[in-house]
């Protein structure tokens, strides 16, 4: 038997993005509770430094932040340069960075339509792109997850590139799962529902009536402990999965 310390991802390099706020920085402080060094990536300089210092303050050497737009390849090969030449390697990867639209497809522009792809589903590819060739070149695995949403299994009245760009990840993730598990890299996806603050939003989501089985919104950290198992030994044969955090919405939802 093989003994697990905690998730059994200590003293492992993640790369997670969209570390500014709500489910990104849950994650990142829980890899960091556990051991884990971290390299978070935000577009908002102001944010990734804050919850940097933040997390040092909690585990010295353990937390780095990078400026990045991780819909631009260059910034993205950059961003696994930094984690590289930090700390030697990259174990897991963490696609988290999103951005949603609040329209119909009368109002949506072809701007803000190719803005929330380029945020939510290319920033997974060329992440997934360039720390795969990262850990292939390591030869020895590794972890990837990717943050869907329930939008992407559901229709909504009031957006529609943020669920398009969702249900695609989930099925580009399956598609990782065959191509990178000749190299031992697993992927994997945690698809949450209403978790703390909107997309894109700062103030907090209000209760109001909750649609789930549990009878709460969800908080960022349910994110981050489903994500540490997926990262992690216990979960070492799970692989092309999607794990359902969102209190059994999906499951309860009537027709």
């Amino acid at each position: 038997m093989v003994a697990i310390d905690g998730t059994g991802i200590r003293g492992k390099v993640a790369v997670v993005t969209g570390i500014g706020r709500n489910i990104g920085e849950a994650i990142a402080e829980r890899f960091v509770q556990e051991g884990v060094r971290v390299v978070g990536a935000d577009i908002d300089g102001d944010r990734a430094k804050r919850v940097s210092e933040r997390l040092e303050a909690i585990r010295a050497g353990t937390m780095a932040s990078v400026v990045c737009d991780t819909s631009n390849g260059e910034q993205v090969e950059g961003l696994v340069r930094t984690a590289v030449d930090t700390w030697g390697r990259v174990d897991i990867l963490v696609n988290n960075v999103a951005v949603t639209d609040r329209s119909t497809v009368f109002d949506l522009s072809e701007d803000e339509w190719d803005r929330v792809m380029s945020v939510t589903l290319k920033s997974t590819f060329l992440c997934t792109k360039f720390v795969a060739a990262q850990m292939k070149a390591q030869g020895d695995g590794g972890a990837i997850v990717n943050i869907a949403s329930t939008s992407g299994h559901l229709g909504r009245r009031d957006a529609t590139a943020y669920p398009a760009a969702k249900a695609a990840i989930l099925n580009l993730s399956r598609t990782l799962a065959i191509q990178l598990a000749p190299y031992r890299i697993r992927v994997n996806v945690v698809t949450p529902n209403r978790v703390g603050s909107p997309v894109g939003m700062d103030e907090s989501r209000h209760e109001g009536e909750v649609r789930n089985l549990v009878g709460r919104n969800g908080r960022p950290e349910d994110v981050a402990a489903a994500v540490a198992f997926l990262a992690g030994a216990e979960a070492t044969f799970v692989d092309g999965a999607e794990l359902l955090v969102d209190g059994g919405a999906v499951a309860s939802l009537e027709p």
